[in-house]
């Protein structure tokens, strides 16, 4: 189980420190290029093991798909690829988030400044945490509103922890690049601009990312009230995914459910392990 670079967990660097403007430029594309399989050849060098399975939730499963096809040898090496609430654009989505996603970029800039952002500090460590000890179901309400899905699968007596640890934070690039797909539509690296672009991708866009080329056992969950990963989108990315083995679809669950559901266990987690005993 692995942590996104930038959150609560991951703020460590050989050279540079948090407070360094240059720690934080990054977005999902890293993750997808450099961290995954970091993480994944970390883990075939510890264990021995030749081969291993990935489940990726949300923004892990963008990272996936950004890894597995830009780096063929190491996709050759997972046996099957669990996608959950996977996102690729967004632009369908109907989350708050997405929605503020949407407005112009210098704006964003103004507002989030540079670095870091959506960290976790002491107001949701403290009074937040002991106001959802209290009023949980409020605050299930809440989480539901901008993530979808109904409060009767969540355990309330646990929205104090989750508030207490997400959003875990990430970097406002990071956003940024969120930003650019839902407004251009596509499945892009991150776009410096034409300048910038033709130093870094030698063309004046951004490359679009490859889905089709991964060849890897894949299987999709999705959600019917998810404001994130939206049916729509998931209906654009099913064509593209060249080996699609299973998919299955709930029409109750939001983005959360897939994590914190309590019925995940029976609807996708068994599902899970059984599909990976059959690609073993």
């Amino acid at each position: 189980m692995g942590n996104s670079r930038g959150n609560t967990w991951s703020l460590k660097h050989k050279t540079l420190k948090p407070s360094q403007k240059e720690f934080w430029q990054f977005s999902f594309d890293e993750m997808g290029k450099y961290d995954i399989p970091a993480e994944l050849h970390f883990i075939m060098n510890t264990t021995g093991q030749e081969d291993v399975y990935y489940v990726g939730h949300s923004e892990g499963t963008t990272a996936a798909f950004i890894a597995f096809s830009t780096h063929p040898e190491l996709a050759k090496r997972v046996k099957m690829f669990s996608a959950l609430a996977p996102v690729i654009t967004g632009v369908d989505a109907t989350s708050p988030l997405i929605k503020i996603a949407r407005i112009p970029e210098p704006l964003i800039r103004l507002l989030l400044g540079c670095k870091g952002t959506m960290r976790q500090n002491e107001f949701l460590k403290g009074p937040a945490t002991q106001f959802c000890t209290s009023l949980d179901k409020f605050c299930g309400h809440i989480l539901c509103n901008i993530a979808g899905g109904n409060i009767r699968n969540l355990n309330a007596s646990r929205i104090d922890i989750y508030v207490a640890h997400s959003p875990a934070g990430t970097s406002v690039q990071n956003v940024l690049h969120w930003h650019q797909l839902v407004v251009k539509d596509r499945f892009q690296a991150y776009d410096y601009g034409c300048k910038e672009n033709m130093k870094k991708y030698n063309q004046s866009t951004p490359p679009a990312y490859k889905i089709e080329k991964i060849s890897i056992p894949t299987a999709v969950w999705s959600g019917g009230d998810d404001k994130f990963a939206d049916p729509k989108d998931i209906a654009k990315l099913l064509p593209r995914i060249t080996n699609l083995i299973y998919h299955d679809h709930f029409p109750a669950w939001g983005h959360l459910d897939f994590i914190w559901g309590l019925d995940a266990t029976e609807k996708m987690y068994w599902k899970i392990i059984e599909l990976i005993k059959k690609y073993f």
